[in-house]
Order: structure tokens, then C-alpha cells, then sequence
């Protein structure tokens, strides 16, 4: 781990609201603290470059230091604008699906996001099974813990998706805050998820509340296992424009936990 004072100081400025030890209990986490490829125990990897749903312009690659490498402490996914299959650009789409997945808890993420036009981090929750008798997206729901777009520097947004509220729709439940030292400074992004209620923090700042008021699929589909994404878009329906010349960019992760409600 990085011990100068400087990244001391940072992490500090990412800590958490404290948690009663009542309360909640660690179920799961990835400290990063050794060198190479993430965790294969904790980690897969969401491979292609399709676009994603969202023309995006990236190809999602497997196993690649290059995009994926956890040094110092510090897990960085990283974009570089490159020629890789066909496409001009790489990242890495982190998921814990199969080796993580759970209903409800207390997600915590430390992380410093990119701050180059046209890139689109994002730390997220898909569900871990696909199977569901609703369907495909926006069906299934999705829970956005936190999204960054390079072409608005420092605005945080948190969303959820379902068949009732989503972006395709223009009636997703969003909420926005100003992180002004988020392309710079580690900042703890939190998702606290129980059987009726969403919410969102950054640091100890509320950002989103979602309440269930009806059980119905169309708005609550947050009833199954979910899985985690980290992951570094380029360009794409929000990334928008891309400025090239600023690239590789990095997304830094200092720790990923999951707490339950004992």
C-alpha cells in the first residue's frame, strides 16, 4: 500500500459514514492490496465491443494489464485509445457475477474517476441472473451507484432502472451531486439497498432515495441477487465527443466492500 502522506490524506477524504458494527457485518471485499491481474476469485470480465445498448466505442478486453492492473494498493482500469478488434479504443468491464452476488446490503467503493472528455465511468449493479420471467433490460433492473461523464467534470449522478423508470423513457430516478475533487481525489461511493428502499451516498452526502411505493416488477425489481460492475465507457449515447489526445485515462479503486445487515 501507498504510504506517503499525500495518499494517506486521500484516503482519509474517502472515508465512509460509520457504520454501527450492529448493523452490519462484512460479507465481501477486495482491498487490492497486491500486485497484477484483479482477483480472479472476486473478478470476472464482461468481454466485447459491441457497444453495450449505448454506441459505445470501446472494446471491453480479457485479462489485459493494460486495461485491468491492481499496483501499490490501487486497482486502475484504464482506457487507451488504441486500434484492438476493430474498434478504437479498450477498457475493462470488471463484474463480480457468480463470484459475488447479493440481495440488499451496504456497497462501499473508494474510487478517483477519470477526467478526460468522452469518458464514462461507472460503478453498478445488474442482476446476476438474466433468466427472469419479465425479460431483458430495463425489465430486470439497475442500480447505478455512480456515473461520470468527462464533458461535465465533477458531477456525480446516481440512478435505478426498471420497466417504469428508466433512460429510455426519460423517467429514471436520478439523483445528481457536485463532487468538485472527483477527478481528483478518492471519494467513497455508497449504495445502501434493503427490501423496500435505494439509497445513494457519496462520502456522507445523500445523493439518491428510491422507495418502493408498490412491489409491482414494472418498479421494484430489486428483489433478487445482484452483481457488481466497475468499468470505464468511452464516447457512447452520454460519453458523447471524445478528446483523443487526453487518453489513457484511469479509473483508481482503493477498496470495493459489501456489508449485510447481520
Amino acid at each position: 500500500m501507498v504510504t506517503s502522506v499525500w495518499w494517506i490524506m486521500m484516503c482519509l477524504l474517502a472515508a465512509p459514514r460509520p457504520i454501527a458494527e450492529s448493523d452490519w457485518t462484512l460479507v465481501w471485499s477486495d482491498e487490492f492490496d497486491y500486485t497484477g491481474l484483479p482477483d480472479s476469485t472476486r473478478w470476472t470480465y464482461a468481454v466485447g465491443g459491441h457497444g453495450w445498448g449505448n454506441n459505445e466505442l470501446q472494446f471491453y478486453t480479457d485479462r489485459r494489464a493494460q486495461n485491468a492492473y491492481v499496483s501499490d494498493g490501487i486497482l486502475r482500469i484504464t482506457a487507451h485509445h488504441e486500434p484492438y478488434q476493430h474498434r478504437a479504443f479498450t477498457s475493462t468491464r470488471l463484474t463480480s457475477r457468480g463470484l459475488g452476488d447479493w440481495r440488499y446490503g451496504r456497497f462501499e467503493i473508494a474510487a478517483r474517476v477519470p477526467v478526460a472528455r468522452g469518458t464514462w465511468p461507472a460503478i453498478w449493479l445488474m442482476p446476476s441472473d438474466w433468466t427472469f420471467p419479465m425479460g431483458g433490460w430495463p425489465d430486470v433492473g439497475e442500480i447505478d451507484i455512480m456515473e461520470h461523464v468527462g464533458h461535465d467534470p465533477g458531477v456525480i449522478h446516481s440512478s435505478v432502472h426498471t420497466r417504469k423508470y428508466n433512460w429510455q423513457a426519460g423517467t429514471q430516478k436520478t439523483g445528481v451531486i457536485e463532487v468538485p475533487t472527483a477527478t481528483t481525489q478518492l471519494h467513497a461511493y455508497v449504495l445502501e439497498w434493503s427490501a423496500d428502499t435505494i439509497r445513494t451516498f457519496v462520502d456522507d452526502r445523500p445523493v439518491l432515495t428510491y422507495v418502493a411505493a408498490d412491489r409491482s416488477p414494472e418498479s421494484w425489481p430489486f428483489d433478487k441477487p445482484f452483481s457488481l460492475i466497475l468499468n470505464v465507457a468511452v464516447g457512447g449515447a452520454w460519453g458523447g465527443t471524445v478528446d483523443t489526445t487526453a487518453f489513457p485515462q484511469s479509473m483508481a479503486v482503493d477498496y470495493v466492500r459489501v456489508y449485510q445487515r447481520r
